[in-house]
């Protein structure tokens, strides 16, 4: 199963530069497989360039860009060429000083099998350095049997019959959409999808199924199946639109599998991996939750909302927003079921036992982390334990003559990071009130001169900022930090 968000990736991750110089060319990357009964198996290799990270020269009064694009396609595992490619590419011409992104698709026929796709792009009217990445491709070898092609997202479809057009497909202009991440302001997926090989259906007729199917619960999401009848044929395009105006928040697969009259699946399914923030799903269904006696033994109406509340450090942003909604509205009802819905998004099924489980925690950091005037989930090593789990191991220095007290936790695995460590400190000496000084987990507080505010509490005057080298550690914090 290929996700084309992590596809995408991959070449921003080997042109790092594009983060961190304002002026560096960005591009995003991401190939889609299809079947011609001509010609046989082919990718479309996709390009979007990031308008602003590009220089536009003047051009006959307008505006216009000029990439260098090199592509070089090689077998997996002997490395053997199987396709090269190097051309100019111009922007379309902009009017306007504001420029917009741009887009590029070079088809390639390819057997099946797997290759890796080394690009390298380069501003012809700017003055970056070629900036290289390669994306893996794979080639299914069903494209002789009744199957589909790779889903499409389109960022803009509509009909065309300009044959000499790079996003031509069955009679439609697709400018592809490479991001799989949808904003609350966007309420659509137009998709695009080739289904193969039914002309050897002995029947009249197949389907095609499509499902939403939530990553956290592994549950087909209601609302959002359509099941469409098609004429058997050896390719048969489809474009269709799906209304996620009512999807709530969360990680999900649309699914695309080929049916036959006994609604039994024939032939590999597509399947299409996106995330979706939507805050109004808890907002417009809350009042209509039927109570689950469980959950509504299991709190008691004096701690409502202290319970809802704990549910922050593990909420998204639209979540939160929905939580102090709630918590606004000083309803023991609502909070109930806001508690018992945010379980049955996360856990589905397990809902119950996953909120006891998480109950237990909360319990635990309030005991260990709370203090005079924060309650444990409110503290920064209540958040990070009840969001990460338990660390694997935990360093306390709770005394030392040169600096604050301080914790150092480690977590062997998080989700797919390895070896990811999170350094408190206690500057107020009091209170337990341990604070998040510096950790290396995506998203978290960085701070690259920790050290050195650890041995502040001695270090008098002296300027954490300063590049002087006169800053002494004298500590053993950074041996500690780099354990295993």
């Amino acid at each position: 199963m290929k996700k084309p968000f992590l596809v995408i990736l991959t070449l921003l991750l080997l042109v790092s530069n594009a983060f961190g110089q304002k002026n560096q060319m960005k591009a995003f990357i991401d190939y889609k497989s299809y079947y011609s009964p001509e010609q046989g198996p082919y990718i479309d290799l996709q390009f979007q360039f990031v308008a602003y990270t590009i220089k536009f020269a003047p051009v006959d009064s307008v505006l216009q860009a000029k990439i260098a694009v090199s592509t070089v396609v090689t077998s997996e595992p002997a490395g053997d060429t199987v396709y090269t490619n190097a051309f100019a590419l111009e922007s379309p011409r902009m009017r306007d000083s504001i420029v917009e992104d741009f887009f590029d698709n070079i088809r390639i026929p390819l057997q099946p099998g797997n290759y890796i796709a080394h690009v390298s792009l380069q501003d012809l009217n700017g003055k970056d350095k070629t900036l290289d990445g390669q994306v893996e491709v794979s080639i299914p070898d069903t494209y002789t049997t009744v199957s589909t092609s790779d889903i499409l997202i389109a960022e803009v479809a509509s009909p065309s019959n300009n044959m000499e057009s790079p996003f031509q497909k069955s009679g439609y202009e697709i400018i592809p959409r490479i991001s799989n991440f949808y904003s609350q302001t966007m309420s659509n997926i137009p998709y695009y999808v080739e289904v193969y090989n039914t002309n050897q259906i002995q029947d009249s007729s197949f389907g095609l199924r499509q499902q939403i199917v939530s990553t956290q619960t592994n549950q087909i999401m209601p609302g959002f199946s359509r099941f469409t009848k098609l004429k058997p044929s050896p390719v048969v395009p489809i474009l269709r639109n799906i209304d996620i105006s009512k999807l709530p928040s969360g990680s999900y697969h649309l699914t695309l599998e080929v049916i036959d009259r006994n609604s039994k699946t024939i032939g590999k399914a597509a399947d299409y991996f996106f995330e979706r923030i939507n805050d109004i799903e808890l907002a417009e269904n809350v009042e209509e939750i039927i109570l689950d006696p469980n959950f509504q033994t299991s709190i008691t109406d004096d701690s409502l909302n202290y319970y809802l509340a704990s549910l922050i450090p593990i909420a998204r942003p639209a979540e939160v927003k929905s939580i102090m909604k709630t918590l606004k509205a000083k309803s023991p009802d609502l909070c109930r079921k806001h508690i018992q819905q945010f379980w049955v998004q996360t856990a589905g099924a397990e809902a119950y036992n996953k909120w006891l489980t998480y109950k237990k925690n909360v319990q635990l950091v309030e005991k260990n982390y709370g203090n005079n005037f924060q309650d444990g989930f409110e503290t920064d090593r209540g958040r990070v334990y009840l969001q990460y789990g338990q660390p694997n191991t935990i360093i306390v220095r709770e005394t030392s003559p040169a600096e604050y007290p301080y914790e150092i936790w480690h977590y062997y695995k998080i989700k797919t990071f390895s070896n990811k460590r999170f350094v408190f400190y206690n500057p107020d000496l009091v209170n337990n009130a341990y604070r998040l000084l510096h950790s290396d987990m995506v998203g978290e507080q960085q701070n690259y001169k920790w050290q050195e505010m650890l041995v502040k509490r001695n270090a008098g005057s002296t300027n954490v900022d300063s590049n002087s080298g006169n800053n002494q550690y004298g500590t053993n914090s950074g041996y500690y930090y780099k354990q295993d």
